[in-house]
């Protein structure tokens, strides 16, 4: 009966539109992390999506939507996992359900995406639970106030949606104007800004952000170094809120002919923050811009071997009073266009009091499939 019912799901948007198109992807995601005393935890984690497109002529609607559960009594009953379940999209409404907990599980059901929108030759609109892209940065995003990713989480790029819309003028071929406005949980407003044009040498970018608790200014520059291939990049942002402080990336991006690819990166910050500073302002704007360094260095290396196989290194150093580490290797298997295995770790190095080395280390096998 109930399979009977999903495959009715999935055929009757096809019957009732013809331009209607979708996806359904299983990540699995194996972990097996090292407690700091000495204990290691084995869980799983499994997320099935579903993700229909809508066309007709400039008009589109997407709809991602997610059955997430996690599989392990010990992870699923430690703080760490009630900090997760605490943890909530920063929207007027709820985009999850609750947790179902069950014998040595816990599972729930949320919207990731959901937006209806308008595109020709000199416009993009979007409405609805969206996703804000902004900034240059690949490792950080200091302009980024919306949804900027986690560069250590499992999936770095699996961030909440923005409840809100955003609009892009494209004023010429060169250039380009967006103006974004959202609501938070707590029924204020945030409003964003961002010119983009090419100025002989290099693209550049000036950004604004306003809301009830932080003004942002914020430059994107991106350039080729002459002729040698090398792109280089740099963002940053001046931030006022309870504090104010500037916070900028440096970046360089390289690909050599033999499938190797560089990027380099250097994150630096004009103020620092603890760990209690951090978890006191957990649903704040600049939440991950809180870091805990005045700066730091990031190295990510990648190497296709064949078109089955793919490797990459990311190295980030944290440089404070007490130097730490953070190291991801991965290593990628594409079996078809529907299967594909990634072998990672996420090694957290230095003393016990520094940054990265009071964290633990994880390992993970992840087996994406599509259908």
């Amino acid at each position: 009966m109930f399979k009977n019912l999903v495959l009715l799901l999935l055929t009757l948007p096809n019957v009732l539109m013809a331009d209607f198109e979708y996806r359904v992807e299983n990540t699995n995601i194996s972990i097996s992390q090292d407690v700091k005393n000495d204990k290691t935890l084995f869980y799983n984690y499994d997320r099935l999506r579903f993700r229909g497109d809508y066309t007709e002529g400039a008009f589109f609607s997407t709809i991602i939507a997610d059955g997430v559960n996690y599989y392990g009594n010990e992870y699923t009953e430690s703080a760490d996992f009630e900090y997760l379940k605490s943890v909530k999209s920063d929207t007027p409404f709820s985009t999850g359900s609750n947790h179902h907990d069950y014998n040595g599980g816990s599972a729930y059901v949320k919207v990731y995406r959901l937006y209806a929108g308008y595109e020709d030759e000199k416009n993009r609109a979007l409405a609805g639970l969206i996703n804000i892209s902004m900034g240059v940065g690949r490792i950080w995003n200091p302009t980024n106030l919306f949804n900027p990713k986690n560069t250590y989480a499992l999936e770095p790029d699996e961030v909440f949606g923005v409840a809100g819309v955003s609009y892009t003028r494209h004023v010429n071929d060169t250039s380009s104007l967006t103006v974004v406005a959202s609501q938070r949980a707590d029924d204020t407003f945030k409003y964003a800004g961002r010119y983009k044009s090419f100025l002989e040498f290099a693209d550049i970018g000036i950004s604004m952000l306003s809301s009830n608790e932080t003004e942002m200014l914020g430059y994107e520059i991106e350039a080729n170094l002459l002729d040698t291939g090398i792109e280089l990049r740099s963002e940053g942002a001046y931030i006022k809120n309870d504090t104010e402080f500037f916070q900028g990336i440096l970046g360089a991006d390289y690909g050599f002919v033999n499938g190797v690819t560089i990027i380099a990166e250097v994150l630096y910050s004009s103020k620092k923050f603890s760990f209690a500073e951090q978890l006191l302002n957990i649903d704040s704007d600049i939440f991950q811009n809180l870091v805990h360094s005045n700066l730091y260095t990031a190295l990510s290396l990648s190497y296709s071997f064949n078109i089955f196989l793919d490797s990459s290194l990311l190295y980030i150093e944290s440089f404070n009073n007490d130097n730490s580490r953070f190291i991801s290797p991965s290593l990628t298997y594409t079996l078809n266009d529907y299967n594909a295995f990634v072998l990672s770790a996420m090694i957290q190095d230095g003393s016990a009091q520094s940054e990265f080395g009071r964290l633990d280390n994880s390992y993970f096998l992840k087996w994406s499939f599509s259908f």
